[in-house]
């Protein structure tokens, strides 16, 4: 469905028409956001004939607390606040919000996951650096994504929680990831951004993922081509 609005990732503020079908649907954002169309560092992709490498400790010190939700037409946006801070490269970054796909974005050796959560964290300089965590479906019910689903608000509707929790409980065991470049997989679908996927997954039932997509509907861009790049990985 195609939605009208102001769309602000970290200071980039595109206002236009965009979706995920039809007319409006990913093969027609490059009309109007050329780098979707004609960038070569494109995400997601499928993270697939990786490069070993000795990568360095991930210094996540997500602090803060999620406090509410947002539903901006084209995904489930979480409202952070605190301190939530990622370092790499020496480079500080801070995080501005986290949002989910479904089903993923990227896949993993050819698989896709019914849900994927970035955490889209910006230097002082607006560079961006996206932390992805993927979700398997379980039998047990996943806490967190339970305490959202209790307050998933209507379209173009931001609710605070019900029950506010700590960011840090959002993710996985960060230890072993996947490293490449990319870009937003939304318009304008800038490049220059840092990508990493961590390894580990979290969880959550079918009934959890049921209820996110019928509220987001299925937001996933198609996978894009690797061309030149290489994808590092600390296996």
């Amino acid at each position: 469905m195609a939605v009208s609005l102001a769309v602000s990732v970290c200071g980039i503020t595109q206002a236009t028409e965009w979706g995920y079908k039809d007319d409006v649907g990913p093969e027609h954002w490059g009309e109007f956001a050329k780098a979707c169309a004609e960038g070569k560092n494109q995400s997601p992709i499928d993270i697939s004939d990786t490069v070993e490498a000795e990568l360095q400790s991930l210094d996540i010190h997500y602090n803060g607390m999620v406090t509410g939700l947002t539903n901006n037409g084209h995904t489930l946006q979480a409202v952070v606040s605190g301190d939530n801070v990622f370092s790499i490269d020496g480079i500080e970054f801070n995080l501005a919000q986290f949002h989910f796909h479904t089903p993923s974005e990227n896949h993993i050796k050819g698989q896709s996951y019914p849900l994927e959560a970035h955490f889209v964290n910006a230097d002082k300089s607006g560079n961006l650096a996206v932390l992805s965590v993927m979700y398997a479906v379980d039998k047990s019910e996943n806490s967190q994504i339970g305490k959202l689903i209790d307050s998933m608000p209507q379209t173009h509707q931001t609710v605070q929680l019900k029950q506010a929790f700590p960011v840090k409980d959002m993710l996985p065991k960060m230890a072993k990831y996947y490293r490449f470049n990319g870009s937003l997989t939304t318009p304008p679908c800038s490049e220059g951004v840092r990508w990493i996927v961590a390894q580990s997954q979290q969880s959550l039932t079918s009934e959890q993922v049921q209820k996110m997509q019928a509220v987001m509907g299925e937001n996933n861009r198609p996978l894009q081509d690797h061309n030149a790049r290489v994808v590092l990985s600390d296996d």
